[in-house]
């Protein structure tokens, strides 16, 4: 990723083995920047707020489950309102731009922020860039005021529109120098956050006063460190519909069979958080357990004894689960990618139906009734649900803050229960993604009474690729699901 990891983070240590993974600053590069009072001294709203900066030296681990004799570890920068800001109400022009697919709670981030800049500190010029990061170059801008985006959090998708690609760190570090741009809000998944990196990259070494934050989005819930993504609880609140009716297509149909494909590329949260919430879903595949169809203890072998003592079954399936059975049938088939270089899927779920009817109808000569349901736009473009509101709320306010007060190359996230700043390195040096090693997948499996479809070999590779993880792995978001 180029020279990035050089100044993306600072690394802080102290007694006991404390770590500071710090994020950059405005003064690192800028010398002897002016500070202004914070404007919420003034404001009624933290009137009543007994302590309402927040200390300088405040942390916050990454884990939390320790024991006596364990070190310190790793702690992030606590986010919040600081007593000195570095940017003039007057002088700040912001801009928020949206990048990669479609979430739940888009719009209610960007209404946050604009109503955090104007609200809370006094900011009244904030673009928007419409299209995403092509928008920067390639597109035109709008005007975003509190009263313009009032409602929109009560729509899905994104008023500014997004794409996908189209990254051009100078001309996009162009266009911010000719609008006289000085923050930049930007949200996006793990690689649109890559690209925040390189634009704030860019932005240092011109030695410009400009701050580069980031807000993470992806709706499966596999950025690391962080507690969960926004749009998640609404993904499986409302996957919760798709298996419903399937639940409800099975039940009425002799040897009914439910299959609901469901969001996760690489990581399998949706599908495993929908299934146990349910509880009308029977067998759960996610990318990060392999399985087989066939043999003892196969997934047609679970069908089978589930059709003969329930007469009815549903399966959830990610999208990522079950690829390379899929690749090794199609080797002819080219491996194609989207325009953020994310590989391009076969449809598991419509395969893995056609396996099903075709095993039972043909070769077992047994009949069945399969229905497949595949809801994935239907999730990713409604508006978030209350408690994504709330969410989407507290990470813009934060970002907000962290900007006038001169972080930057920084994203704003939950570690713990807490408001972080986390440097973009630590967002995007890898996935998260379910351990099915651990607690919460095991609360999976007795909840649906499934196999874990692992052989021998798969159960080695997996505890080793544990081991291999172990210290890094277990991060704020996997504390949180395993509780």
């Amino acid at each position: 990723m180029g020279t990035e990891s050089k100044y993306q983070m600072k690394v802080v240590n102290g007694d006991y083995g404390y770590v500071l993974e710090d994020v950059p600053h405005l003064t690192d590069y800028i010398p002897d920047l002016p500070t202004y009072d914070n404007p919420l001294r003034s404001n009624p709203a933290y009137s009543v707020v007994k302590q309402y900066f927040v200390d300088m030296d405040d942390t916050v681990p990454q884990k939390i489950v320790v024991h006596k004799d364990s070190q310190r570890g790793v702690h992030f920068r606590r986010a919040g309102p600081r007593q000195k800001v570095y940017f003039s109400s007057d002088d700040v022009h912001a801009c928020i731009v949206t990048c990669g697919g479609l979430c739940p709670g888009l719009n209610t981030v960007i209404r946050e922020i604009v109503h955090s800049l104007d609200y809370m500190y006094g900011v009244d010029k904030v673009l928007g860039i419409e299209g995403g990061y092509r928008g920067f170059y390639a597109k035109n801008t709008i005007s975003l005021t509190p009263k313009l985006v009032n409602d929109i959090h009560k729509r899905g998708g994104t008023i500014l529109g997004t794409s996908r690609g189209g990254h051009d760190t100078t001309k996009i570090v162009d266009s911010i120098q000719d609008h006289g741009i000085n923050q930049v809000y930007i949200i996006g998944g793990d690689g649109t956050q890559k690209g925040a990196a390189f634009i704030y990259e860019e932005i240092r070494r011109r030695g410009l006063k400009v701050v580069v934050a980031g807000i993470p989005k992806t709706i499966d819930n596999d950025i690391p460190v962080i507690d969960k993504s926004f749009g998640f609880d609404t993904a499986v609140e409302e996957a919760q519909r798709a298996i419903n009716a399937a639940h409800v297509e099975a039940q009425s149909a002799e040897n009914g069979i439910g299959v609901v494909k469901l969001m996760g590329r690489y990581s399998g949260f949706i599908a495993m958080y929908a299934t146990l919430a349910s509880r009308d879903v029977d067998c759960c595949l996610i990318p990060e357990s392999p399985f087989y169809l066939e043999g003892s203890g196969g997934l047609f072998e679970f069908v089978k004894k589930r059709l003969r003592e329930e007469g009815h079954m549903v399966i959830v399936i990610a999208e990522g689960a079950g690829q390379e059975l899929l690749a090794a049938e199609n080797s002819h088939a080219r491996s194609e990618q989207d325009a953020s270089g994310n590989k391009l899927l076969q449809d598991v779920g419509l395969w893995v139906s056609h396996k099903i009817r075709d095993h039972f109808e043909k070769k077992l000569k047994t009949p069945i009734t399969l229905k497949y349901i595949d809801p994935t736009y239907m999730i990713r473009a409604v508006p978030s649900n209350a408690s994504d509101n709330v969410y989407c709320t507290i990470l813009a306010q934060s970002c907000v803050h962290g900007a006038m007060a001169g972080y930057t190359g920084f994203t704003s996230g939950v570690v713990n229960g807490r408001q972080t700043y986390l440097p973009f390195n630590r967002i995007t040096e890898k996935q998260n993604k379910v351990v099915i090693t651990d607690r919460m997948w095991a609360r999976l499996l007795a909840s649906t009474n499934q196999p874990s479809f692992l052989s021998t070999k798969h159960i080695v590779q997996v505890q080793k690729q544990q081991h291999d993880n172990n210290g890094n792995e277990i991060t704020g978001k996997q504390n949180t699901s395993t509780a």
